[in-house]
């Protein structure tokens, strides 16, 4: 890689700006490596048990009940964010993506963190029961996610699976690109081992919940509930 000044800002901005590779590197592990599985392991084991009433809505976005899902949707998009402009910022100093296999990984990251908050505005209706028309004989709305529709299983199915890719990717693109860092190879080690032993413990422990019965509730009469009881026990749709 090239230390002279990154041409684009000398054109626009008449300065002279050299790209600071090492901060490149740092910028996006922390991201990717550091800031991200932290957001998704959140995520992941941040739901609260699943309880008769589920997630009442309009509940405070910190709250315990919400705090995962407000973390995810908006620590995921301001991450993406910076690790886009960073990653641009990257290719106009290089002159080109290159055909590297860290430009590959790079680029190819970037694409699947895109998706990832453009897939989102596919999630469909939520549904769920209505606070608003009484207590004592709750009224549930339809909803994509309540119903479990076709359109949010495949939601759901996209936007984990590419996901995981992306940070699959990430790990690719920090990897092919420590040849002249050993301290960045030597930190992606100890955190990639600190993930996996958080996500072992975290899962034994018990802290993985489902997500419909977190959001929903434990009923029975919840179509989803239904639907996977019918099917566990054999038994069809009324």
């Amino acid at each position: 890689m090239t230390d002279a000044p990154i041409p684009l800002f000398e054109a626009w901005f008449g300065v002279s700006v050299p790209p600071h590779w090492d901060l490149h590197a740092w910028l996006m592990f922390a991201i990717w490596i550091v800031f991200i599985p932290a957001v998704v392991a959140l995520t992941r084991f941040g739901k609260p048990p699943p309880s008769v009433s589920g997630i009442t809505k309009g509940s405070p976005m910190f709250s315990r009940k919400l705090l995962w899902f407000t973390v995810h949707r908006v620590g995921l998009f301001v991450l993406t964010a910076a690790s886009l402009v960073g990653g641009l910022i990257a290719v106009a100093a290089a002159g080109g993506v290159g055909n590297t296999l860290h430009g590959v990984f790079g680029i190819g990251t970037l694409i699947l963190g895109v998706l990832q908050i453009v897939s989102a505005r596919w999630r469909g209706s939520h549904g769920g029961r209505d606070p608003v028309q009484g207590t004592s004989d709750p009224v549930f709305t339809r909803g994509d996610h309540y119903d479990m529709s076709p359109r949010r299983r495949w939601f759901e199915a996209c936007h984990k699976t590419v996901g995981y890719f992306a940070m699959v990717s990430a790990i690719g693109a920090v990897a092919t690109g420590l040849s002249w860092i050993t301290s960045i190879a030597i930190t992606l080690g100890l955190v990639v081992v600190f993930w996996v032993v958080i996500a072992v413990v975290l899962e034994a422990i018990g802290f993985r919940h489902d997500t419909y019965l977190s959001n929903f509730g434990t009923g029975a009469h919840h179509p989803f509930n239904k639907a996977r009881i019918d099917r566990l026990s054999g038994g069809g749709a009324d």
